[in-house]
């Protein structure tokens, strides 16, 4: 990649904004990441439709990020490519999220891409972006659990011309899933939807105390209202305590287009902090006569949401043990452990009335401190997953995943 192109073209828009090269050429950045990713799920039930999935990828994510120029109104933009490779994959082992795959032939694709542009502006402490966007929202939260991101496609506006309170505005009208290379309508349980319109805020009470409300449309399917809490407790040196509770009330509106929806998902998570160790407990308390909503190409935002699944089935009561260690208080910096422990039960479909399932997550990770692959992140991740009481679904996975970015400028 000739990475003068980019610089030239800033100065272009420099220059048609009659701002200075400093602020927006100088100011901006540019990353390459790329990602090495080897799924395998062996199905243990019997019947399955395949005895396993198994696929090894390679993703290379380019972004750049302008800065702004002159005035009053500062002006950028933006850009973001993805591209996911095959290494090894076929019709009997699709299915893992990592390739897309032939509607007809089922056979995995050998490469898929996504080239985004995303306009900003700013204006003291408001922000707008239009275009490609990846939100990190409670009712709009982009995918970055397999080979490359999803994305949505825009308007974001962020605001923090209040003190403490940033106020949250957004339409998004299109969605590109993590395994796709085209950018269709948003949609839920697979029925679109022309948009889904956000609108909230998040304030600061002091240093350790935020409140959120949000309230999102997606039209002719639901609307959902999210409310939330997190607080940091210090407890003395290298001791704390976070606790996050969450609340979404869920209802269909407009046409229905997705059936009825009506849920009420409580959850919560808190978190002790002892040095290098975290000890944490969760829950999830669903409650109404269907599953949590979210959209097809996002992340459920719930303190349940796992390597493999949400547990967000109707109705279902669940919580998560977990337990984390950083070995850099053994000498050995860059080395962490996690493990967790989720068990749901109580869920409702329309053949079981009171189905349960559990996982179990391993991450070993290693981030490479010094020499020549300084910065290369090391991943092994094992699950596995049970379900019982009228529920069949069973499985053992195993993920392997090599990263690395380097800082183009």
């Amino acid at each position: 990649m000739n990475r003068n192109l980019p610089r030239f073209t800033a100065l272009l828009l420099c220059a048609h904004f009659t701002c200075a090269q400093a602020d927006f050429v100088s100011d901006s950045s540019a990353t390459l990441t790329t990602r090495n990713f080897y799924l395998n799920r062996d199905f243990r039930q019997s019947g399955a439709p395949q005895a396993k999935a198994e696929e090894w990828t390679q993703g290379f994510f380019a972004e750049l990020q302008s800065g702004y120029t002159e005035g009053t109104v500062g002006f950028g933009l933006d850009a973001l490519g993805e591209l996911g490779i095959k290494l090894d994959s076929g019709r009997g082992r699709r299915g893992t999220a990592l390739l897309p795959y032939g509607p007809e032939s089922n056979q995995p694709v050998d490469a898929y891409s996504e080239l985004g542009l995303t306009a900003k502006m700013r204006l003291s402490k408001t922000l707008l972006k239009v275009g490609t966007l990846m939100p990190v929202h409670p009712l709009a939260y982009y995918s970055d659990t397999r080979l490359l991101p999803s994305t949505f496609t825009g308007a974001y506006l962020t605001s923090g011309e209040i003190d403490n309170l940033t106020v949250t505005a957004a339409r998004l009208t299109a969605a590109n899933g993590r395994d796709s290379s085209s950018n269709d309508e948003i949609s839920y349980a697979g029925q679109r939807s022309n948009h889904l319109d956000l609108l909230g805020g998040d304030y600061a009470l002091g240093k350790h105390l935020t409140l959120r409300y949000h309230r999102g449309e997606l039209q002719d399917i639901y609307r959902q209202q999210f409310a939330g809490l997190i607080h940091v407790l210090p407890l003395g040196q290298g001791l704390s305590l976070r606790s996050d509770l969450r609340y979404v009330d869920s209802h269909e509106i407009g046409a229905g287009k997705a059936g009825k929806i009506d849920n009420r998902n409580f959850n919560g998570m808190f978190t002790l902090t002892v040095g290098a160790q975290r000890f944490a407990a969760a829950f999830q308390h669903l409650s109404g006569d269907s599953a949590f909503p979210v959209i097809d190409t996002g992340t459920p935002y719930v303190a349940n949401l796992v390597t493999y699944n949400p547990f967000t089935k109707a109705n279902e009561k669940s919580w998560q043990l977990r337990y984390e260690y950083d070995f850099a208080a053994l000498g050995v910096p860059g080395l962490t452990f996690m493990t967790r422990y989720v068990k749901g039960s109580d869920i409702r479909t329309s053949t079981v009335s009171d189905g349960s399932e559990w996982e179990r997550d391993t991450d070993l990770t290693y981030v490479i401190q010094s020499g020549t692959l300084e910065g290369l992140n090391l991943r092994w991740r094992n699950v596995t997953y049970r379900s019982g009481d009228g529920l069949t679904q069973q499985l053992d996975e195993n993920r392997l995943i090599v990263a690395y970015s380097w800082k183009l400028w």
